[in-house]
């Protein structure tokens, strides 16, 4: 699962997005109410069946966008794309979007990503080695594929809205670290002219917007460190990577103070999480353990209810394993019980 997979929907209800093996679909659980039971897995977009590589961002509208590959003809895939509106109500149908390269199978796992104006724009990488672009047009449909370029990309992409609306997308390579921004809304994004020299280690590259002027970049590197990038300087080493699985990250409040929240699973199993005052990484960051171990393909997601940090964890090919913490009420960082979502 690439993005965030826990939302808040636009009803206020807490939202899980998840791929069910056994089903070849994509499920949904609500919680409309904190310490209350969760609804079901429901399947997502339909009858259609899809591949294990979701993607999904949240509008600003609180509607989830969500992207992933179905099998076409035999050995070939295409794009996908759902719209969920409201947490008690079906999303839409998968809408196909097609391939990159016109046709043939996977070429790598989506991003995905929606600007101010609420228009999913959908990121996969291509057989040359590079990425592509289809984005919704303002008034309905889907513009043209478009080859942003790039070589040498691997793992998944991450893409993020920034407090304007604009877009960026980072993608890891072999040497470095490649940065596509949009200069205006609807514009295609262009790529930076250099690629930033770093290791990044593939499927740890995580964005968020951090203030009104910047994304920050957050990856895991080849030399054990946890960095910090937003473009202008060279990336800020935080703090030794708890591991080498996925990062997620978000922005809270914690103690009246506007953090950068980051969440990791440690190479011991259980998860761990650092928090230090947004754009700040000089003031250091040091990782808290919590819960008890979890395998190394469970998921991490962060979500912000109501101004409460909530943290869940997924173990894919578990529809019914999803673990839940709540922040206290109390300063600090402080998490309640990890608790298994029935």
């Amino acid at each position: 699962m690439n993005g965030d997979w826990l939302i808040v929907g636009r009803d206020g209800a807490l939202c899980a997005y998840a791929y069910a093996p056994e089903d070849n679909a994509v499920v949904c659980r609500v919680e409309q109410h904190p310490e209350a039971p969760w609804s079901p897995p429901r399947t997502v977009g339909g009858d259609q069946r899809v591949r294990p590589d979701l993607a999904v961002a949240r509008s600003a509208e609180g509607y989830a966008h969500l992207a992933t590959w179905r099998p076409t003809l035999p050995g070939e895939s295409g794009l996908v794309h759902s719209t969920h509106f409201q947490s008690h109500l079906a999303a839409l149908d998968w809408n196909p979007i097609g391939h990159p390269n016109k046709k043939g199978d996977r070429t790598g796992p989506p991003a995905v990503a929606v600007d101010a104006q609420g228009r999913a724009h959908v990121f996969v990488g291509n057989k040359g080695g590079g990425v592509s672009m289809r984005a919704q047009l303002e008034k309905g449909g889907w513009g043209p594929w478009t080859d942003l370029k790039g070589t040498d990309v691997r793992g998944e992409l991450a893409a993020v809205a920034g407090e304007s609306g604009l877009i960026t997308l980072y993608a890891a390579t072999l040497d470095g670290i490649l940065r596509w921004r949009q200069e205006k809304p609807g514009a295609t994004p262009v790529q930076d002219e250099k690629p930033q020299p770093a290791s990044p280690r593939p499927h740890t590259l995580r964005a968020l917007a951090t203030s009104s002027a910047h994304t920050t970049l957050f990856y895991a590197d080849d030399d054990g460190g946890l960095y910090a990038w937003r473009g202008e300087s060279d990336p800020v080493r935080l703090v030794a990577a708890a591991g080498d699985g996925p990062l997620t990250a978000m922005r809270c409040q914690l103690d009246d103070v506007d953090c950068t929240l980051l969440a990791q699973r440690a190479s011991g199993g259980r998860v761990e999480f650092a928090a230090y005052p947004t754009e700040l990484e000089s003031a250091g960051a040091w990782w808290t353990e919590s819960g008890d171990p979890v395998p190394s393909d469970a998921r991490i997601a962060l979500a912000d209810d109501a101004g409460r940090v909530v943290a869940a964890v997924y173990v894919p090919g578990s529809p019914d394993r999803m673990l839940l913490t709540r922040r206290k009420d109390e300063p600090g960082l402080a998490l309640e019980a990890w608790r298994q979502v029935v």
